[in-house]
């Protein structure tokens, strides 16, 4: 009998990354910057006109804070399309990676990561948020989960190989960038969070 079973998903090869500088992070630790780049990573190309009705903010505020992420590396305009009245932008497409301990000891860059932190752990609970308002049909909403585990106690080496085990699922289930969607598929985000807890004393 042929075997029905699914073929195994074979990992995607990463995409390149650039670790984020003391520079380049001055330049996306902004509110609305990083709200604009959110807006360009998950839903493709936009204009300043469109990305200016969503946030409601000002076309010309918008355009200044585009050519702002292009300038540090973020964003690039997608040549071929549009005028040159209005441009579209696109993400570069490399994977940002940021190590807080770069910038421990860097008293001029502690507060642009104090407002990059902040702003992005406001973007994880607004897309939490989201979907729980939105309203989706019981075959979507009985598979989206909001989980947590509070019994694991780890070494620095045990908590860094569970991550990068985690990656690894995820890099299996991450299609090829021109792989067609299966029927019915909806873009997904998937949100980690794992960190250490400080114990405190019940005395």
């Amino acid at each position: 009998m042929p075997d029905e079973r699914e073929p195994e998903r074979t990992p995607q090869p990463a995409r390149p990354t650039r670790r984020i500088d003391a520079r380049s992070l001055r330049g996306l630790a902004h509110p609305l910057r990083m709200n604009i780049f959110e807006l360009l990573s998950l839903d493709g190309p936009a204009t300043a006109t469109g990305l200016s009705e969503r946030l409601g903010e000002n076309t010309g505020t918008v355009s200044w804070h585009l050519r702002h992420l292009a300038e540090h590396g973020f964003i690039e305009e997608e040549t071929g399309r549009g005028t040159k009245r209005e441009r579209w932008w696109r993400t570069v497409g490399v994977t940002n990676v940021l190590n807080t301990a770069d910038f421990r000891d860097d008293p001029d860059t502690r507060g642009a990561l104090s407002v990059y932190m902040h702003e992005l752990v406001q973007q994880y609970f607004s897309r939490v948020m989201n979907y729980f308002s939105e309203d989706w049909d019981d075959e979507w909403r009985s598979v989206g989960t909001i989980s947590d585990w509070r019994d694991l106690r780890m070494t620095p080496d045990q908590l860094e190989a569970l991550n990068e085990e985690l990656m690894a699922v995820i890099a299996r289930h991450t299609p090829a960038p021109d792989a067609e969607p299966a029927p019915g598929a909806l873009p997904v985000v998937v949100q980690l969070q794992s960190f250490p807890r400080k114990e405190r004393g019940t005395a």
